[in-house]
């Protein structure tokens, strides 16, 4: 599969327009953008910007969840002007714009509810909307009537045509039938050939048919939380990047985290979930194959609170800091070094064999002239790790210091708790 060239060595960023800033609204956060793009990043996938819902509405604002109207935008957030601004100076920067797309339900009162057929709704008993899961302020969608296929895909379309987004994040879109996304995207490509589509779900028939790009790495997120907690050792990260190599297509890219709003919200931050050890998760997210690295609102500067989901909870204003600075030179390593390529583009993982293997990862991704080696301790102990570099010896630039290193064939060297080191082959 063919994705977005820009998409190979791309960084994804999730803006929570809710928190980004004291205002709340989009034209305030369109004056983040370029903070954002001097950082490195690609594409802003934006958490939904249309009207929510009043019945049963959860807090004070509600859920980004609960939509109301899908070709609209959310009051509190602006104008459909501010909408079309926003995309605008996105572009302008060289950045991508993906909405978030919610295809399982609405809200209890959504224009749907009113102004189509019953039947466009899965019903109870009693023959009010189907609530999904324990969500109480939504409304289930019943994908058996064809007609509700026909009416997201035309509101998907409106997106695309009236208002140059680039793609779509897809919340649970292992919710409703896989043959809705196949019919739905070859349907949207038509339009727009280079789309980009981001699932949240891990399922492999996403990607059938070329329907989507990426999909969530949530198992190997959560792997990363325990290993952080001290649950699992590193040996079970390792087990599952071995397994995932035979589970999908070589070109499907996997969204990897250290955080996003589901996390932070409900699970706390990553200082919260992961400790000392939230840097090199971070780093970790960025050289694994298969990986689309996302950085969530916040972390950009290293702001270490859980949002409210459902109120006002904004990030205090906070100028670039040391924790830009992480992410600009993670950022640069991706776009700079083909071997960290996803899509298929990339390096697969060849590992250097070590005497630490439950707290120690040494692996290299190489694509053309291309290096990258990864020394990693991912664990809470301080370790003397021996291995032998082989014909990966030889000089180097530490990425996260700009500092040149001569890698020994063979490597003796104690290692600090959480400690790792990025090396990149020299241009020299």
């Amino acid at each position: 599969m063919n994705h977005p060239e820009w998409s190979y060595q791309a960084v994804i960023y999730e803006m929570n327009v809710r928190q980004l800033t004291s205002e709340g609204s989009l034209r305030a956060a369109a004056a983040r953008l370029p903070m954002l793009r001097d950082m490195g990043i690609d594409a802003v996938w934006l958490m939904p910007v249309y009207p929510i819902g009043v019945e049963g509405r959860k807090g004070s604002l509600g859920s980004y969840y609960s939509i109301r109207d899908y070709c609209a935008i959310n009051p509190e957030m602006g104008t459909m002007a501010d909408f079309d601004a926003f995309v605008a100076e996105a572009h302008r920067l060289g950045m991508k714009v993906l909405l978030d797309w919610v295809a399982n339900h609405t809200a209890r009162d959504a224009r749907w509810i009113v102004e189509k057929p019953a039947d466009w709704y899965e019903r109870d008993a009693s023959g009010a909307p189907a609530v999904p899961w324990d969500w109480t302020d939504t409304a289930k969608l019943n994908y058996a009537n064809r007609a509700v296929w026909e009416g997201e895909a035309e509101a998907m379309e409106f997106w695309l045509r009236e208002h140059g987004v680039d793609g779509f994040r897809c919340d649970m879109a292992m919710l409703v039938p896989v043959e809705f996304w196949h019919e739905t995207v070859r349907r949207l490509r038509l339009m727009k050939p280079d789309l980009f589509m981001l699932a949240e779900a891990e399922e492999t028939n996403l990607f059938e048919h070329g329907t989507f790009d990426a999909c969530y790495a949530w198992q190997m997120h959560h792997l990363m939380n325990d290993v952080a907690q001290g649950r699992v050792r590193v040996t079970a990260l390792r087990d599952y990047i071995y397994a995932d190599r035979g589970r999908y297509p070589e070109s499907a890219m996997r969204l990897t985290f250290t955080s996003n709003h589901d996390e932070n919200s409900w699970s706390g931050s990553e200082f919260t979930r992961m400790g000392a050890a939230r840097e090199i998760m971070a780093a970790f997210t960025f050289v694994v194959p298969r990986g689309l690295p996302l950085v969530y609102t916040g972390q950009e500067v290293g702001y270490d609170h859980s949002f409210a989901f459902f109120d006002r909870d904004p990030l205090p204003d906070a100028a670039p800091n040391a924790f830009t600075e992480f992410y600009r030179r993670l950022t640069a390593l991706r776009h700079n070094h083909p071997a960290l390529a996803s899509g298929g583009r990339g390096g697969g993982m060849v590992e250097i064999r070590n005497n630490a293997e439950d707290c120690l990862m040494t692996f290299v991704r190489e694509a053309g002239d291309d290096r990258v080696v990864a020394v990693m301790n991912l664990s809470p102990y301080a370790i003397h790790a021996d291995y032998r570099t082989g014909i990966y010896a030889g000089r180097y630039i530490d990425a996260m210091t700009g500092l040149p290193l001569l890698l020994a064939e063979h490597v003796e060297e104690d290692m600090a708790p959480w400690s790792y080191r990025i090396l990149t082959r020299s241009r020299e």
